[in-house]
């Protein structure tokens, strides 16, 4: 089963120079410092560091006011993809390969909240949230790395689908790898921490998987152990 999703067609090589805000940081290329845009709003501290190695992907919009895109960050030898976009684009051929016979939609809503995805397959009506896992610690996946008023909302609306009769999953697609296992980041949000140990009392599918990561891309690979 061949599950990479490649994402970007031109990629440089830069270093990592500074981050002055959420979404705009500087990286010098081979001609010289270039002002990027990164594709993840997280905090990325252990990652985004003077000199680390970076990936850029160049953007087809020249009307764009950065041309490049900070998309992937080596931590080491580990290729960590930080694009933001990546884990449901990758979720989504997951799916449709783990379900070839489904109807699978994308931004579903239910409730007052909006699912990454929706899988209806004969009588089985399952909703799915994707979130996206950059932080690692000697080998540990943590989510999140910054507290996320967000994502506690997306575990209960889970745990609604669950008292209305459908199934519900939260995949956490962990962008790297190899990691031994994945666990809720306790120290930066304990609300998400125990509103994912509820949800899965409730009855939530927790799944994490790692990735392959290139510089063009990366695909689902395998299963992690949940430790929670």
């Amino acid at each position: 089963m061949n599950m990479f999703c490649k994402l970007y067609d031109e990629v440089v090589h830069a270093s990592f120079v500074a981050r002055s805000n959420r979404f705009i940081a500087t990286a010098q290329a081979e001609g010289g410092e270039v002002i990027c845009h990164v594709k993840n709003t997280g905090r990325l501290k252990e990652l985004l560091l003077p000199g680390a190695q970076v990936i850029l992907s160049k953007s087809q919009n020249p009307a764009r006011k950065t041309a490049y895109d900070l998309v992937a960050v080596y931590k080491g030898d580990m290729l960590v993809n930080i694009d933001s976009q990546a884990p449901n684009r990758a979720a989504g051929l997951f799916l449709q390969q783990m379900f070839p016979s489904a109807k699978v939609r994308m931004e579903v809503s239910f409730g007052d909240s909006r699912l990454d995805f929706h899988v209806q397959q004969a009588d089985t009506s399952l909703f799915i949230e994707v979130k996206g896992c950059t932080q690692e610690e000697g080998e540990l996946a943590m989510f999140p790395d910054a507290p996320t008023l967000r994502g506690v909302k997306h575990l209960h609306t889970l745990m609604s689908c669950i008292e209305s009769g459908h199934q519900a999953m939260v995949l956490f697609v962990v962008q790297m790898r190899p990691v031994r296992a994945f666990s809720p980041n306790d120290a930066i949000h304990a609300a998400f921490g125990q509103a994912l140990r509820a949800a899965k009392a409730a009855g939530v599918q927790v799944l994490a998987y790692d990735c392959l990561v290139t510089e063009q891309g990366m695909g689902i690979h395998q299963p992690v152990q949940i430790m929670l």
